[in-house]
């Protein structure tokens, strides 16, 4: 049973960070990193996702942002390049340009964590349940997504950061600060 210690460490990282009162503190492979005060925590929709948070969206944006830190057990979710590819494919760039016109991909370290960071943006392909190849597609014009792949010794633990692209480009310092915090 190999998602036993997967959902297990999920519901005991839920229950830390709602045990943290008004901060709550994110803990992934024992590196914390206090989320923005901002963010809203809900509990996690499925097992894979560790953490799930809504984060509030920008002034004349109809949506707010998602950001969820998912865990698939240790070794689990891909590499880092499957997640680029799959994350850039939930997009469609704007008409004359490709995919990698409107991505960036970097690598850099957080302590001694290896993490590689895409940014995204263009039409998003929201589909649900998403790995259902019958669901219906929601073309979402103008999002964009940050995507990161944090290949901790445990991990990795995939975060993405989902929605309109004014809201993203509001909380971007935010959650790269966040990110960066982790130690």
């Amino acid at each position: 049973m190999k998602l036993l210690p997967g959902l297990l460490l999920a519901a005991a990282l839920f229950v830390q960070s709602a045990a943290a009162g008004d901060k709550t503190t994110v803990t992934l492979d024992g590196l914390k990193s206090d989320a923005p005060a901002g963010w809203k925590m809900q509990e996690p929709a499925n097992k894979f996702r560790a953490y799930q948070f809504v984060l509030p969206k920008a002034t004349g944006d109809k949506e707010d942002g998602e950001l969820v830190i998912f865990y698939f057990g240790a070794g689990g979710g891909g590499s880092p390049g499957d997640n680029l590819k799959r994350w850039k494919g939930m997009f469609e760039p704007p008409q004359g340009k490709t995919i990698d016109d409107v991505s960036k991909v970097d690598k850099f370290k957080v302590g001694n964590i290896e993490v590689t960071y895409l940014d995204v943006q263009g039409i998003y392909l929201a589909k649900f349940p998403p790995f259902d190849p019958n669901a219906k597609i929601t073309r979402k014009a103008d999002y964009r997504r940050l995507g990161v792949v944090f290949a901790s010794e445990n991990g990795p633990y995939f975060i993405t950061l989902t929605g309109p692209a004014k809201t993203v480009a509001e909380q971007k310092k935010s959650f790269d600060g966040w990110l960066k915090a982790f130690k």
